[in-house]
């Protein structure tokens, strides 16, 4: 089983979209896949369209929850939930049409050629960025090359956020030790799973900026991550996997 763990806030205008394109891209190439839409109580009605969708289309189920408490907290919770579906591949994508479906066959190829973990990367020869600023463009850019950097970490793009997981790396990562909630918690996850001895490959994708809404970006966050990448270099994760 395949399940998309798609975290929403406010994204009432971009979520029948995304829901439809994955299903045109499940039924195009013939693959399962299941989407499990993670609300964060949004007041803008996201929750109760994603209880209708779960209706009207198939492999789409809502996970509910009382607050918005942050980005790693919602994937976390949609990994428990995933894990207990029986899922043996989970992936991360952003409901703001950001992430294109069209990607989705590609990573779990590479999940059946032997990777553990898929990150979506921006930063590697086929990838990209389109409707950035060079500001932002830099920021990002910058975000990776500091986390590599402190963490000795090979790969190029570690704050994307579409990403496929085999199930072994969520269940053996702990995932109650992860500090981080804001993106930075995507530096950490990939760094834990690296630490642990998994396979990490990166995917060329382009990234769109969102169209419509706003981006959950805020200089908190990203100071925060800032901090945890030090955190995690002097307070080190486990290296070997438990028994």
């Amino acid at each position: 089983m395949n399940v998309i763990v798609l975290p929403t806030y406010n994204e009432r205008d971009n979520l029948r979209h995304a829901v439809a394109r994955i299903r045109e891209v499940a039924d195009g190439h013939r693959v399962q896949l299941h989407t499990l839409v993670v609300d964060d109580d949004s007041p803008d009605g996201t929750g109760e369209l994603a209880d209708e969708l779960a209706r009207e289309v198939d492999d789409v189920s809502v996970l509910h929850r009382a607050a918005k408490e942050g980005l790693g907290k919602a994937y976390f919770a949609g990994f428990r939930t995933a894990l207990d579906m029986g899922a043996e591949r989970i992936f991360e994508m952003d409901a703001d049409l950001s992430h294109d479906a069209s990607y989705l066959p590609h990573f779990l190829r590479l999940i059946d050629r032997g990777a553990d973990l898929v990150l979506g990367s921006r930063y590697v020869k086929g990838g990209g960025v389109e409707n950035w600023s060079l500001s932002r463009k830099a920021i990002s850019r910058g975000g990776c090359l500091y986390a590599q950097a402190i963490l000795g970490l090979p790969y190029r793009d570690l704050t994307g956020g579409y990403k496929c997981f085999r199930r072994r790396v969520l269940e053996e990562i702990d995932l109650d030790a992860v500090d981080a909630r804001g993106f930075g918690f995507q530096i950490e996850m990939t760094y834990r799973a690296h630490k642990l001895g998994f396979k990490v490959v990166e995917l060329p994708i382009v990234f769109v900026d969102r169209k419509v809404g706003e981006s959950k970006m805020s200089r908190e966050i990203f100071l925060e991550a800032l901090v945890n990448v030090w955190k995690l270099r002097l307070r080190g994760v486990p290296t070997s996997r438990p028994a």
